[in-house]
């Protein structure tokens, strides 16, 4: 595969390049973009490196929340005090993701930008809407096992890989973004997309936009919190289910409720109607089970994957208990609380 390289030296210049040519692509720690060009599936015309810009700090901002740099590795931010002490849900998932050495070269920007683990879409010789828009989804009536069951369209049933994703869902991140047409601020909420008719489209940034920085809210889920994966194996593995939980808890009851789900649909998913019926309640089984079934309404199953459904309704039980009694899931003990 020939491709050009050009090295940016600030945030203009890799925006300028990238405005200039329809086919270029970003590339900073490569755990994603290197995989697709290997398999054929993405083939940049021109590969803009952006490593050696400044957007590598964790500053904190006026408002009590912190401002991460697009280019602040995964494991960085995982450890920081600061996101330990005040986001320690957004910890936990990033530990529970991917491997310790892609922690170390994936970066907080790349890890929104990731395209879906789907096999069909890595395999150039099939059929796949995502990569050829108009050629079908195989995945429909195949091998879907992996598949999404809410928010799917006939175009396409994938689903977003990402673990951080599911966690700045639920604290309400925001994404900030520079391109020729100047800066702007995407609600976290509105940055990934559903399938729809146009499953090529992961997201909502313009081609000639690069992330700079992922805003995080102050927040109030420091003790009541839990990030649940559930996985074929307790090592390296993508979500089937996955659940991001922020509980606060005044008196007693749910004061407020935030939550995510991962492994389920193209983007990370909630709620917002579900997240109010929390509110002002006790926390009991029966309130669980209830919002539970409420975040799973109009679940689709395929041939493969109906068991998701179930799976992802007692994680959300699971997940809402351990947030509720101030016991997150351990990331080092895989072992289900």
């Amino acid at each position: 595969m020939n491709f050009s390289y050009t090295r940016a030296g600030s945030v203009a210049e890799a925006v300028t390049a990238l405005g200039a040519d329809p086919m270029a692509a970003l590339i900073a720690g490569g755990t994603n973009l290197v995989d697709l060009m290997k398999y054929n599936v993405s083939r940049p015309s021109r590969v803009v490196d952006i490593t050696g810009l400044p957007l590598r700090d964790i500053k904190d901002t006026d408002g009590g929340g912190l401002m991460v740099g697009a280019l602040v590795s995964n494991a960085d931010l995982a450890y920081d005090v600061r996101i330990q002490t005040r986001y320690p849900l957004l910890s936990s998932a990033i530990l529970a993701g991917a491997s310790a050495q892609l922690r170390n070269a994936a970066t907080t920007g790349g890890n929104l930008l990731q395209r879906t683990r789907c096999y069909y879409f890595y395999d150039a010789k099939v059929p796949c809407n995502k990569r050829d828009p108009g050629s079908g989804c195989p995945a429909t009536n195949g091998v879907n096992r992996i598949h999404a069951v809410l928010g799917t369209s006939e175009q396409c049933i994938a689903t977003h890989p990402s673990d951080m994703c599911v966690a700045l869902a639920a604290l309400e991140a925001i994404v900030h973004v520079t391109g020729e047409r100047g800066e702007r601020q995407i609600p976290f909420a509105d940055f990934h997309r559903l399938p729809a008719n146009h499953p090529e489209r992961d997201n909502t940034l313009e081609h000639d936009e690069i992330i700079t920085a992922i805003e995080l809210p102050r927040c109030d889920f420091g003790d009541h919190y839990t990030y649940l994966k559930l996985r074929d194996r307790a090592s390296y593995a993508f979500a089937l289910v996955s659940v991001a939980v922020g509980l606060k808890v005044d008196g007693g009851s749910i004061a407020r409720a935030r939550i995510a789900l991962g492994g389920v649909a193209h983007k990370p998913w909630r709620n917002a109607d579900v997240e109010a019926m929390l509110e002002g309640k006790i926390p009991s089984a029966d309130v669980f089970e209830a919002a539970a079934a409420a975040m799973l309404s109009g679940a689709q199953a395929r041939r493969h994957n109906a068991f998701k459904i179930p799976l992802a309704r007692k994680a959300i039980v699971r997940a809402l208990t351990q947030a509720a009694a101030a016991t997150p899931q351990s990331q080092t003990l895989k072992t289900i609380l």
